[in-house]
């Protein structure tokens, strides 16, 4: 259309009278309230403050973002100096479960898979090491605290006369165990209503009962986190110290030797990194050899380095400067050609000029030796000139993001693989087919991938922020669901059934506690970082795993939870079913 009749047509249109048979369509009004809609909720002029309320906590995703999150501002108020943190978003789902409000369907499900999964590649690299070490006195603990509540549940339901599936509920719920529950209702077929209602009494003390345990107990013993942190021998075994010291060559039998090719090369966790000439250190080259008087930089850990030194010579107080911000570089192997090769094989001080002074490999930081083979998404510490640095960055495949890039199919496969597991059903002698769940099969699968970092196409590496982020965000979702289901007939169950309801609820959720801290402690000799991990894996409290995560920077719980977990998850199963057998 030619400009002119454009104008002359835009003219029409302004000076046009309205034509009452067709008004003009025009946007709401803030003048007439009667026909201003916010957000599809239609607020008319007669619609009141309270239905606009009723109208949003009608729809599940404003219920489940109001839970969370009044829930975690509630956790960040102290109370007597201690916080719930993430647990307080449970007790504003029971609130909300008692005003009959609801979330999305099975959005507790899915934070609990998340969850558990996050918490099993955290832990996966260090489980076999404390299985082999305290696995069998853990699983004694489990023992001690699931047997200790079914023995209460028992003689407290013959004592008050409860029927069998309300003591079968009671013990599961005291206990915080879902297959335990399901185990319950299969047995009590037409009373299975019954064992819901015990479940729901006493689930609540069993989870606010362990999540205070093992937020009081350190306080009550007078212990902070540091010192928690260095009572635990887990945890600086599992963790240990790396350190530098410099060294004078005293040893007249190395003289001449190229030091690449040393004995100290064949060291467990130590290694020459750096030689001093002109009072500066700088990175070793595959042609250096011994001199006499020759000062050394060694790295490992303390008892290798002590070994070293009395190799080489004696350690130096020489005073020294070295260029660490262009002469070493953090490297991410993500070459998946590399992965499974020796650094024997490599050979990378020979071949690219650098040497590997450090691997971080999930979370753990450690001295490798010739023998030690490279994961994907190793982080390596390397030393070297920075030309050759940059070429060996090439030569690994380093990119910057893969510091923190998540590979969402692994997740998504690995979390697949971890509910099918789940649901899986085996099969033990003289017993119905069990079933891990939807918290066992995540966590095996999880720990499975974080020991061995990669399994087929599946990559076990998680960067430790985007592993918080989502094991926190599971977890609130699965209390913010769990605390609403537990709400809503909390009151009228507790009306009907009386107070020798609480009571069983309350023994049986508190005692095993008490029992399998003193059994921990005394007879098996825990520290008290796996005593409060193996208490929750016993229990099976993931809300209070996931407050000790919360505020203590160690795996040594979570492992503690693992190896504890899988022993009473089986015995907690077998033993509900006998409760509602014997006492029905």
């Amino acid at each position: 259309m030619p400009s002119s009749t454009r104008a002359a047509t835009d003219r029409e249109r302004l000076h046009a009278k309205p034509d009452p048979a067709n008004p003009p369509v025009t946007g709401p009004s803030c003048a007439d309230p009667g026909t201003f809609d916010l957000l599809g909720l239609a607020v008319t002029g007669t619609r009141t403050p309270v239905d606009v309320v009723h109208t949003l906590f009608a729809q599940p995703l404003v219920v489940l973002f109001s839970v969370v999150g009044v829930g975690m501002a509630v956790g960040r108020i102290p109370i007597g100096g201690i916080s719930l943190g993430s647990s307080a978003v449970l007790f504003v789902g029971l609130v909300a479960g008692h005003f009959h409000l609801q979330p999305p369907g099975q959005v507790g499900g899915l934070g609990l898979a998340l969850f558990v999964y996050c918490v099993g590649i955290g832990a996966g690299a260090t489980l076999l090491t404390v299985l082999a070490r305290d696995g069998s006195k853990l699983a004694r603990l489990a023992v001690v605290i699931v047997a200790s509540g079914a023995a209460l549940a028992f003689a407290l339901g013959r004592w008050f006369g409860l029927p069998g599936p309300l003591t079968g509920g009671i013990f599961a719920g005291a206990l915080t165990s879902t297959p335990a529950l399901a185990a319950a209702r299969e047995a009590a077929d037409m009373t299975a209503a019954q064992v819901a209602v015990g479940y729901g009494i006493a689930y609540p003390f069993g989870v606010i009962g362990v999540v205070l345990f093992v937020q009081l107990l350190p306080k009550v013993l007078g212990k902070d986190t540091q010192s928690l942190l260095e009572e635990s021998d887990d945890a600086t075994d599992l963790q240990p110290a790396v350190e530098t010291v410099l060294v004078e060559v005293t040893n007249t039998n190395l003289h001449g030797k190229r030091i690449a090719d040393s004995g100290i090369s064949r060291f467990n966790a130590c290694l020459v990194s750096r030689v001093l000439r002109d009072e500066r250190l700088v990175p070793l080259h595959y042609a250096d050899e011994f001199a006499p008087g020759q000062h050394l930089l060694v790295v490992g850990r303390p008892r290798e380095i002590a070994i070293a030194i009395d190799y080489l010579g004696r350690k130096s107080d020489r005073p020294y400067v070295k260029d660490v911000e262009n002469e070493r570089r953090q490297l991410v192997v993500t070459d998946r050609a590399l992965v499974g090769k020796s650094l024997r094989e490599l050979a990378p001080l020979k071949n690219h000029g650098v040497i590997v002074t450090r691997i971080t490999r999930h979370e753990l930081t450690f001295v490798p030796n010739a023998e030690t083979r490279l994961n994907n998404h190793d982080i390596l510490l390397t030393v070297g000139e920075p030309q050759d640095l940059t070429a060996f960055a090439t030569f690994v495949g380093h990119r910057t993001r893969a510091f923190d890039e998540t590979d969402l199919m692994s997740l998504a496969l690995g979390l697949t693989l971890g509910i099918i597991v789940g649901m899986a059903p085996f099969g033990l002698p003289g017993g119905a087919p069990l079933q891990l769940g939807m918290a066992g099969g995540p966590l095996i699968v999880g720990l499975a991938l974080g020991h061995f970092g990669k399994v087929g196409g599946l990559v076990g590496y998680i960067p430790r922020g985007t592993r918080l982020a989502l094991q926190e965000l599971g977890l609130v979702l699965f209390l913010a669901e769990a605390g609403v289901q537990g709400g809503r007939d909390l009151v009228s169950t507790v009306m009907t059934f009386g107070a020798p309801l609480l009571l069983a609820s309350a023994v049986v959720a508190l005692v095993p506690l008490a029992l399998g801290y003193l059994v921990a402690r005394r007879l098996l000799g825990l520290d008290l970082l796996q005593t409060m991990g193996g208490i929750c894996g016993g229990m099976t409290s993931t809300p209070a795993l996931g407050a000790m995560t919360g505020r203590i920077d160690s795996n040594v719980p979570v492992v503690s939870y693992a190896a504890a977990y899988p022993v009473a998850l089986i015995l907690m199963t077998f033993l509900a079913r006998s409760l509602v057998a014997s006492l029905t």
